[in-house]
């Protein structure tokens, strides 16, 4: 886990791998090249977690000098892949992955991504051929972004990497801010809400060949189809399946030669991962204990602990517990906020750098994490709307009867309202979309109603954005909602927030969950093994029935590390709100409706209906544009 700059054409400028040494503290390496495009550069910033000698120092370079490698992530399968290129001959100087990743380029090519188990984001460059290749890995856990104009073209980890390059100005990509700000995505489409500056995306490698005459041009390629295959399984088979997979993937992202931890929420994923971590450790005689690092809360409505407690003592865990405070929201607001590079979405980023923050204090270096589940297995409540609009597809009304009554039971949700929500799928995509944006002007006081915004003219949801601009099928059901959760819209986002705060504090964050021979088999598999009656993650439930403990596999409730945010905006935070989003509406006052924004905010600060994340947006985007110097 590292940081990285390349560039070709523009003045080589150490100052840009040494501003994400938070991302590499463990070393630092530069290189310069001669090209006919003007000089080319490549810098590292190293975090040192497998071969922790200096032969894993970057650039790396094979023998000859012609291949040099600047590589961020792991590759899980270093081993076995060491181990088969020795067979046909391949020499190591290192036991890095590092070094695995260059000799695999140069003995297959791109075709070496295929072979891959891991995360990355690297860059090549081929100092015979005058080439450079980038890639990035299957699902963008590891980020890889882009600035190119006339002058020349750059690479890095981070957005802030590329800011002020000549033709890259501080300045707001407005259809991105809008669709952050009306349905709270980002990373959806290969745009940043920097005008000008775009992200490789996950499965996608460049290349970009210096020759011939005129601008430097960049060829992107998807490596990795956004896709699915379908499969028809027994639950008892599927169950089975499932957990030897994620068991094979936690076994493998265990290996490190330094201290590892895994975040623990009490939810049913991260509880899977610590519980099978203990297993595999404790496989080995005088294996250490888990490290866990959970978030808690006084506030009931939020507050996991008891499952927590409950985890801890089936896993005999070592346990930190920390309690994330309101006054410190803001405090930390404008440094997260850098270090996220775009506005994030709710304070429960907060509660994650907080975690992170802990995992330093207590001396871990790698944390396993449970995200990716949501999006493959249909974890989150609102995929109930299109499991119950396929059931009404399919004439299954018995069915959805017993699903909207175990709602009612388990979730508390009226059959009035499962109604609503279950027909909105069965319509067509363009008139569903109309009657959101119609819905949201009646109710939110249209604080999105201004000239700037409405020029955008765009007829469809940033969820079907996310959709379209892969070629993914319309949202009709579970498996296709799956498909676009996890390649479009939703996982590219927490994938970002989490790398952002686990680099912040010098942490390589692994997702278990996102090995992609698992990713694979939980796409393909039928929609009832995702969503039965009130159980969401049918697979995991029944996969994990002897791993967890009762009281996690049977919890029907879904928090997603959630912080309190209504009891915060309501008490401490409500001044705080209130004049951070006075503070956007004076730096952005043509971008907001901001007599609807005042509306809006006084019927959440004061009781007339819920606080959603919408008051976060609006804030942390004045906050975003104070900290970066963001112009429209």
């Amino acid at each position: 886990m590292c940081g990285l700059y390349g560039s070709i054409g523009f003045v080589p400028d150490q100052a840009r791998i040494d501003i994400v040494a938070h991302r590499g503290p463990d070393g630092r390496g530069w290189r310069e090249f001669g090209s006919g495009a003007g000089p080319v550069a490549l810098g590292h910033r190293r975090l040192a977690i497998i071969d922790v000698s200096d032969a894993g120092l970057q650039p790396m370079a094979d023998a000859s000098g012609r291949y040099w490698m600047v590589f961020n992530g792991e590759i899980y399968n270093h081993i076995e892949l060491r181990e088969e290129m020795r067979a046909k001959g391949e020499l190591f100087v290192s036991v890095s992955d590092s070094e695995v990743l260059l000799r695999a380029y140069m003995l297959w090519g791109e075709d070496c991504l295929q072979r891959l188990r891991g995360m990355f984001a690297f860059l090549i460059w081929d100092e015979r051929e005058k080439t450079l290749f980038a890639a990035r890995d299957r699902y963008g856990i590891k980020p890889l972004y882009m600035a190119a104009t006339p002058r020349g073209i750059a690479f890095g980890s981070e957005i802030k990497q590329l800011l002020d390059l000549p033709g890259i100005p501080r300045r707001m990509n407005i259809p991105r801010v809008h669709d952050f700000l009306s349905s709270g995505i980002s990373d959806h489409t290969s745009q940043t809400m920097f005008a000008g500056i775009d992200q490789i995306r996950g499965g996608e490698h460049a290349t970009v060949a210096v020759g011939g005459h005129g601008p430097l041009v960049v060829e992107i390629k998807r490596w990795y189809p956004a896709e699915a295959s379908e499969m028809k399984l027994p639950e008892s088979k599927a169950a089975e399946r499932f957990r030897d997979l994620l068991a094979d993937s936690v076994r493998l992202h265990l290996r490190a030669d330094v201290p590892v931890g895994s975040c623990l929420s009490g939810g049913l994923d991260s509880s899977a991962i610590v519980c099978l971590m203990s297993r595999l450790l404790r496989s080995n005689a005088g294996g250490p204990k888990v490290i866990t690092i959970s978030a808690c809360y006084a506030e009931k409505s939020v507050d996991e602990k008891p499952f927590m407690d409950a985890v801890v003592a089936h896993a005999n865990t070592q346990p930190h517990f920390i309690f994330p405070r309101a006054e410190d929201v803001f405090q930390r607001a404008s440094d997260i906020t850098w270090h996220q590079d775009e506005p994030f979405g709710s304070t429960s980023v907060f509660a994650q750098w907080c975690v992170f923050e802990e995992a330093k204090r207590v001396g871990v270096k790698v944390m396993l994490d449970g995200q990716g589940a949501d999006e493959q297995l249909a974890g989150y409540h609102s995929s109930f709307s299109y499991y119950m609009a396929g059931l009404t597809r399919r004439r299954q009304f018995v069915q959805l009867v017993k699903t909207m009554l175990a709602r009612k039971r388990y979730h508390g949700t009226s059959i009035m309202e499962q109604m609503g929500s279950c027909v909105v799928p069965l319509l067509p995509r363009g008139v569903a979309g109309l009657l959101r944006q119609k819905h949201r002007k009646l109710t939110q006081h249209d604080w999105l109603g201004t000239d700037i915004l409405n020029q955008q003219g765009n007829p469809i949801t940033a969820f079907q954005l996310a959709s379209d601009e892969l070629g993914l099928p319309p949202v009709t059901d579970i498996r296709t909602l799956c498909l676009t959760l996890t390649y479009g819209s939703n996982l590219g986002m927490l994938l970002h927030w989490e790398d952002r705060n686990s680099m912040a504090h010098s942490i390589e964050a692994r997702v278990p969950f996102l090995d992609h021979p698992l990713v694979e088999f939980d796409l393909a598999l039928g929609n009832d093994h995702k969503i039965v009656g009130a159980d969401t993650k049918r697979v995991l439930r029944k996969g994990m029935v002897d791993v967890l403990p009762t009281v996690v596999t049977e919890r029907r409730d879904k928090l997603g590390f959630a912080t309190p945010e209504q009891i915060w905006f309501r008490g401490p935070l409500r001044p705080l709100i209130s004049d951070g989003i006075e503070k956007t509406l004076a730096r952005y006052p043509s971008l907001l409706n901001a007599s609807g924004v005042r509306e809006l905010a006084k019927e959440m600060l004061y009781g007339d209906r819920p606080v959603d994340f919408t008051l976060w947006r609006i804030v942390n985007l004045g906050i975003w544009g104070e900290r970066y110097g963001v112009g429209m």
